[in-house]
């Protein structure tokens, strides 16, 4: 019987608070374990994970299944998408579907709440919000333009659905996500698509993000776990990795571990490399 990993030491937190509580892996049958992403170490030895702090990181090398386990996560939870098709349709999440089925959720309490964000999805989230507004401003033109000479009560009436769509956009996003700096509008879209209570998947966050808007994330996180927010986040960042009381899981070396801060090959390496940039150049 493989041994269930228990993701503790974040102390200060309710395990109450928790909303997803456990993960476990049926097996898949045989011809499945040789297709991605079954064939994938850690899912040749995966252990059952139990999660015991509002906030965990999944970290490893490219290609290791970290990004691949949070889809599945994603699929198998039914989570909101934030820029992207349902996951239940999004063809990029065929096989990650097959792995989800093999997956066994146990919640303390079930949540509908929450989304699941990819960072490639964002831009192109922004870019269709950009392309609503226009579109709705546009139907505005053409009403003013088509009621002319007649009653203003009737324009208003033809004017309204239009009007009130656009008014719930730029109450949502503001001026609009593309109007600021990718940090800017990431962190608008996080904070308007925010509701108390939900689990939130979200892969490479960091990827819009200055190493200045990545500390005003970590704030945010702090407020949102707060409000009973559960966080499940794949990362290469070491500031992010840094959110006190977070369970870090290395996914590198083919199989799933709790790690500390401090002995992640990410802040070793860039810690390192920081104090003595020039050894780390001459060495290339």
């Amino acid at each position: 019987q493989r041994k269930l990993i228990r993701l503790g030491g974040c102390s200060g937190y309710n395990g109450s608070m928790l909303h997803l509580r456990s993960l476990s892996l049926a097996a898949a049958d045989a011809g499945s374990s040789r297709e991605f992403p079954f064939n994938l170490p850690i899912f040749q030895s995966f252990a059952p994970l139990e999660f015991s702090a509002p906030v965990t990181f999944l970290v490893g090398e490219n290609g290791c299944g970290k990004s691949t386990l949070l889809e599945a996560i994603a699929c198998a939870a039914g989570s909101i998408t934030v820029g992207s098709e349902s996951v239940a349709t999004d063809p990029s999440l065929e096989a990650v579907r097959r792995l989800a089925r093999c997956l066994r959720l146990v919640w303390n309490k079930r949540t509908r709440k929450g989304f699941f964000l990819r960072a490639e999805d964002f831009f192109g989230f922004a870019r269709r919000v950009s392309q609503m507004r226009q579109e709705l401003q546009d139907d505005l033109r053409r009403v003013d333009e088509d009621y002319q000479g007649r009653s203003e009560y009737a324009r208003s009436l033809a004017r309204s659905p239009h009007a009130g769509e656009l008014h719930g956009l730029q109450a949502r996003y503001g001026e609009g996500l593309d109007s600021q700096s990718h940090g800017e509008s990431f962190l608008k879209l996080f904070q308007a698509r925010f509701v108390p209570g939900g689990l939130y998947l979200l892969d490479e966050p960091e990827a819009p993000l200055s190493p200045v808007r990545q500390l005003a994330l970590i704030a945010l996180l702090k407020e949102m776990v707060a409000q009973d927010g559960q966080f499940i986040i794949a990362s290469h960042s070491p500031i992010l990795m840094a959110f006190p009381g977070a369970v870090i899981l290395s996914f590198d070396g083919g199989r799933i571990q709790p790690v500390e801060y401090d002995s992640l090959e990410h802040v070793t390496l860039t810690r390192t490399f920081l104090n003595d940039p020039q050894a780390f150049l001459r060495r290339l």
